[in-house]
């Protein structure tokens, strides 16, 4: 799989984001691209209020380019083989 999105420089990057708007730069990637995000159990319940977690545990979330929660789990590298799975292109987000 080919990343088709290629934005070089902070510039650029900034550039783009203020000729989207806000509708538009949310669904940039919808369907094509994830990421993942370390989380503690205790903020997971406002993403996944069914899950029942014992206080104080590193999860990680996988979420959609638009920050809609996909999956909890409890290691990185389930949550990237699930976005791999899903056909989904994983970027780090700092």
């Amino acid at each position: 799989m080919t990343n088709e999105f290629q934005i070089t420089g902070p510039a650029t990057g900034a550039a783009l984001a203020g000729a989207l708007t806000p509708e538009a730069f949310a669904s940039l990637g919808d369907g094509h691209i994830a990421y993942v995000r370390s989380i503690r159990s205790e903020d997971a319940a406002e993403m996944f209020p069914q899950a029942r977690l014992a206080p104080g545990l590193q999860l990680f979330t996988l979420h959609a380019a638009d920050g809609t929660p996909i999956m909890l789990t409890d290691s990185r590298e389930a949550a990237i083989a699930s976005a791999a799975q899903n056909e989904l292109v994983t970027l780090s987000v700092h």
